[in-house]
């Protein structure tokens, strides 16, 4: 079953604007790191949010995902510039995985008893 992008970026909305009412400060703090980077003008809003949706995949934040996705929309980005950007995340996921797959054997064989020998 396909989600309902919209109607759950508008409930997640409305559930940070309630964040925001218990918690100014923290809402305000958050806004202000999100336009941060935009600051800078290095970037425009199209490439900043294509990053954004590959950031979101490799931090699985479906929240991140409807937002950004729906700004990338209004940006102009193209399915086949998101499907690149989506490439990225995709690798980086697979070298991640890679990258603790070998802590995950150097701490399995630490775990291991010695044998006699040094071996």
């Amino acid at each position: 079953m396909m989600m309902d992008w919209k109607a759950y970026r508008s409930d997640l909305l409305a559930q940070i604007g309630d964040i925001g009412a218990l918690s100014p400060e923290t809402l305000k703090g958050y806004r202000q790191l999100g336009a941060a980077g935009a600051q800078t003008g290095k970037l425009d809003d199209k490439t900043r949010e294509l990053i954004a949706l590959a950031a979101a995949v490799t931090a699985r934040c479906d929240g991140c995902i409807a937002v950004h996705a729906d700004a990338a929309a209004r940006y102009g980005a193209s399915r086949e510039e998101l499907a690149e950007a989506l490439g990225v995340a995709i690798a980086i996921g697979a070298g991640a995985s890679l990258v603790y797959s070998a802590r995950t054997l150097e701490a399995f064989d630490a775990s291991r008893p010695s044998k006699p020998g040094g071996g």
